[in-house]
C-alpha cells in the first residue's frame, strides 16, 4: 500500500483519519439567491455573508478544526491578567519544539509583521524574502522599507515538477546583498509555505543556504512559520536527507536556522492567536516593549486564554504526521482530479489549498479586468464555492496609480483541516469542471469603491459586461432548477 494514499474501491483518495462528533448546519442557496448574494458582495468573496456560502474555502486562517484534545484543554485555562499558568504551558511548549527561549505572544500573525517592522524596518531599507505575503509587504511599506523578492524562476510556473518551489534564489541573495550593502538590510525573511505562488513549500536544504548568506554577512534570518506544517510535511516526504528525520527533529533543525519565528496560530496550531519567538535577548527586550502598546500584556498579547490552551495542544498535534499530512493529502486529491478533468491548477500541489490558475482559466481576460477575481465570483455563482483571489486584485497601486500586476493570477480554494467531506471536495471539482467548459462566458471587474491600502479586503467591484447574467441563464439551462 503506498504511504501516502489510502485505497478505497480501486480508486486512490485520501481517508479521513477523524471522525466527526459536532456539526454546522450548511446552507446551498439555489443560483437565484447566489446571483443577488455576489451582487450585493460587490464581487468580492470576502464580502459575502456566511450564511449564503456553502462550502467556505476563502482561508484556513482561523477555521480549522479543533481536535477533542485541544477543546478538552480550553477548560483549565487560567484567566489571570498577569503572571498567567496558561502563558507558561505556552512558553514551555515554544521553548521544547523550537528551542526558543524568549517568547512574545501576540493576537495574530500581521501583529507580529507589525512589531517587527516597527522594531526593525527603516526608510529605504530592503527585506530580501523568498516572496510576500499582503499583510508582510503592507507592514514593510508603510514603515520605509522595501521588499525584494527572491524567488527561483521556476517558482512562477504554475505547472511544474519541482517539489520546493518556494525556496530563495541563493545567487539572487548573494547579488542584492553585495548590491545594496548589508547595512542597508534589517533582516532576512522566509516564508514557510509561500502562500501566493500556491503554498509552495521550502527545503531544509535551501534554508541551509540561506543561513550560510546571512552568517557571510552578519544578517538575521526570520521565519514566518504560519504555514509550517504543510513545510514540514512535504520536507519530509519530498527532501531525501529528511525522510528519516521525524517531524519533531525537521522542527528543530528550521528553528536552529533561524534567528526569530514567528507565526499565526490560526494557521500552526489549529486555534487563534499568534507569537514570535528568539534567543536574542536584545531583540526579546526591543520588542517587548510593543506588547503591551499594541496587543496586551505580556503573558497573553491580546489572546484568549482559552485559545492560547488550545494552541499548546495544536502544537503537539503539528509534531505528528499522522495529523499533518491530512491537508496536503486531500489538496492533492483535489488538484489532481481537476488536473484530469482538464482544468489548469498549480502543481505541485502545495499547502492550504487547491489553486486554480486564472491566467490560463480565463485567458481571455486581461490582467488589468482582475481574471482571478472574477473567476471567483463565477465560482460561487455556480457553486455557493466562496474562494479567494490571489493575483493583481490582491496586490496594491504603484505611486502613479496604476495597477500592479501580479506575477501569478490564483484562485485559491483552501481547505482547511478537518472540516470538509470528500464528497464536497468531488462536488467543488464537478462545478469548477463545469465551469472550466463554460469559462468564455466569464467576463472582467473593475473597481467602483477602492481602498488604498489591503484593497482586496473590503473594495467593491462590479462586472465590465452583463456576463454574470449570461453564465446564469446557461447554468440553468444546462441544471433547471438544481441548485
Amino acid at each position: 500500500m503506498d504511504d501516502n494514499v489510502k485505497f478505497f474501491y480501486g480508486e486512490n483518495v485520501p481517508l479521513e483519519m477523524h471522525k466527526v462528533r459536532i456539526v454546522q448546519r450548511l446552507n446551498l442557496l439555489p443560483i437565484e439567491k447566489r446571483f443577488d448574494a455576489i451582487n450585493e458582495a460587490g464581487y468580492n468573496t470576502f464580502l459575502l455573508k456566511n450564511r449564503d456560502v456553502y462550502l467556505d474555502m476563502l482561508t484556513d486562517s482561523g477555521v480549522n478544526a479543533m481536535s477533542d484534545n485541544q477543546q478538552a484543554a480550553m477548560m483549565q485555562a487560567d484567566d489571570s491578567y498577569a503572571g498567567s499558568e496558561t502563558f507558561t504551558r505556552l512558553e514551555n511548549k515554544i521553548q521544547e519544539l523550537f528551542g526558543k527561549k524568549y517568547f512574545l505572544p501576540m493576537h495574530q500573525g500581521r501583529a507580529c509583521e507589525n512589531i517587527l517592522s516597527q522594531n526593525y524596518v527603516f526608510q529605504d531599507s530592503v527585506i530580501p524574502m523568498n516572496y510576500h505575503f499582503t499583510t508582510t509587504k503592507a507592514h514593510i511599506t508603510i514603515n520605509g522599507g522595501i521588499v525584494e523578492e527572491l524567488f527561483l524562476d521556476e517558482a512562477l510556473v504554475a505547472k511544474s515538477e519541482n517539489p520546493f518551489k518556494g525556496n530563495m534564489d541563493i545567487k539572487k541573495l548573494r547579488d542584492l546583498i553585495e548590491e545594496k550593502g548589508a547595512d542597508k538590510i534589517p533582516f532576512v525573511r522566509m516564508e514557510a509555505g509561500a502562500n501566493l505562488i500556491g503554498g509552495q513549500p521550502f527545503s531544509l536544504q535551501n534554508l541551509e543556504e540561506v543561513r550560510k548568506v546571512c552568517d557571510d554577512f552578519g544578517l538575521k534570518l526570520v521565519l514566518d512559520a504560519s504555514l509550517l506544517q504543510d513545510n514540514l510535511y512535504f520536507i519530509k516526504n519530498r527532501e531525501e536527507k529528511c525522510k528519516n528525520m521525524s517531524i519533531k527533529e525537521i522542527t528543530k533543525a528550521i528553528s536552529d536556522l533561524s534567528d526569530i519565528i514567528y507565526f499565526s496560530a490560526r494557521k500552526l496550531g489549529c486555534a487563534r492567536g499568534g507569537g514570535m519567538c528568539m534567543n536574542d535577548e536584545e531583540a526579546y527586550m526591543q520588542m517587548r516593549e510593543y506588547v503591551p502598546l499594541y496587543e496586551g500584556f505580556l503573558t497573553y498579547g491580546g489572546m484568549s486564554v482559552r485559545e492560547m490552551e488550545a494552541i499548546v495542544v495544536g502544537l503537539d498535534e503539528t509534531m505528528d504526521e499522522g495529523i499533518i499530512e491530512q491537508g496536503p493529502k486531500f489538496i492533492k486529491y483535489m488538484t489532481e482530479e481537476l488536473e484530469k478533468k482538464g482544468v489548469p491548477v498549480v502543481t505541485p500541489p502545495g499547502g492550504l489549498g487547491c489553486h486554480l490558475n486564472a491566467i490560463e482559466f480565463v485567458d481571455h481576460i486581461p490582467q488589468s479586468k482582475y481574471p482571478a477575481g472574477a473567476l471567483a465570483s463565477a465560482l460561487y455563482l455556480v457553486s455557493g464555492v466562496r474562494g479567494m483571489e490571489r493575483g493583481t486584485l490582491s496586490e496594491e497601486r504603484d505611486k502613479d496609480g496604476n495597477d500592479t500586476l501580479a506575477h501569478m493570477e490564483l484562485l485559491r480554494l483552501a481547505l482547511p483541516r478537518r472540516v470538509f467531506t470528500l464528497s464536497q471536495i468531488k462536488y467543488a471539482v464537478d462545478r469548477i469542471a463545469w465551469l472550466y467548459e463554460n469559462r468564455k462566458l466569464i467576463g472582467g471587474l473593475k473597481f467602483v469603491d477602492e481602498p488604498r491600502v489591503l484593497r482586496f479586503f473590503f473594495g467593491r467591484l462590479k462586472p465590465i459586461t452583463d456576463w454574470p447574467d449570461e453564465l446564469y441563464q446557461k447554468f440553468k439551462e444546462d441544471f433547471g432548477d438544481s441548485l
